[in-house]
């Protein structure tokens, strides 16, 4: 279910395609208002104002559900995270005004012009929307959430969080468990990083690309590189130099080793 509501069976979330459509109507029902205040007393643009708002927030009721399983896949560690909360409360709390604005509406659709109450929460309205809108680019555009997650050839990692202080080694797994090729997420001391068996031998990395912030973990091992799943960005799994873009900036990379059958994995004292 979650799959289908962000609309992977279309190759981008159903959230892209229902948001549109409430943030014109409501555009609309504004405009429709506005006009009410300037020209002749007209009961038809009270009644096209109030069914156009009111079929904007019942598109926007879908637009969050889709919404709220978006952001459910949105880890908690993540840089998109936080706008994309805020985003989310912008967007709920822009529902309400719409809502109450509804009601109000309800009571007055004889009119010839709509009452400036009601006017005046409709400006509320899309200012919320307006602000939402610009938060969701930032989660889209600059931190790469949502973005040609259907790009994944592997599948999810096992996912571990470990506490450890700079310079000490930590445990995260067993060798194994890990087979050639596969990755694991883990946590070490707030420092999030991806680490591969490659060649008998294990790595460790930072887990988000320094391009748009993909799930390296979550990226195809060949070669001694691992390329991003999102924009196939690739990086050298010793060194984490980028050997192809459209990243520009180099993983830090962080030291591994095997030892009695664990992984052990520590961060320098100046990451």
């Amino acid at each position: 279910m979650k799959a289908f509501l962000q609309g992977r069976w279309l190759g981008h979330p159903l959230h892209a395609i229902f948001v549109h459509y409430p943030v014109g109507l409501w555009v609309f029902s504004l405009a429709l208002d506005v006009i009410t205040r300037f020209s002749s007393p007209n009961n038809a643009l009270v009644i096209g104002s109030f069914y156009a708002m009111l079929g904007g927030t019942g598109i926007a009721l879908l637009a969050a559900v889709t919404g709220l399983a978006d952001w459910s896949d949105i880890r908690r560690d993540h840089e998109a995270r936080q706008p994309a909360t805020l985003h989310m409360i912008i967007n709920l709390t822009a529902i309400g005004l719409y809502v109450v604005n509804l009601v109000l509406r309800y009571a007055s659709l004889d009119g010839g012009r709509v009452p400036l109450l009601q006017i005046a929460l409709s400006v509320l309205g899309v200012g919320a929307i307006s602000v939402s809108g610009y938060l969701g680019g930032l989660v889209v555009y600059d931190d790469g959430a949502g973005v040609g997650r259907h790009r994944r050839k592997t599948e999810l990692p096992d996912e571990t969080v470990k506490a450890g202080g700079a310079g000490e080694w930590v445990e995260v797994g067993d060798a194994n468990s890990l087979a050639e090729g596969e990755t694991l997420r883990a946590e070490v001391g707030g420092h999030v990083m991806a680490v591969v068996k490659s060649g008998g031998e294990v790595f460790a990395f930072q887990e988000f690309c320094t391009h748009r912030f993909g799930p390296l973990s979550e990226g195809l091992l060949t070669d001694g590189q691992i390329e991003c799943p999102w924009h196939r960005s690739c990086f050298d799994i010793r060194t984490g130099k980028v050997t192809q873009g459209p990243a520009k900036v180099d993983l830090k990379t962080y030291e591994a080793e095997v030892k009695d059958g664990k992984i052990r994995v520590r961060v320098a004292g100046d990451a």
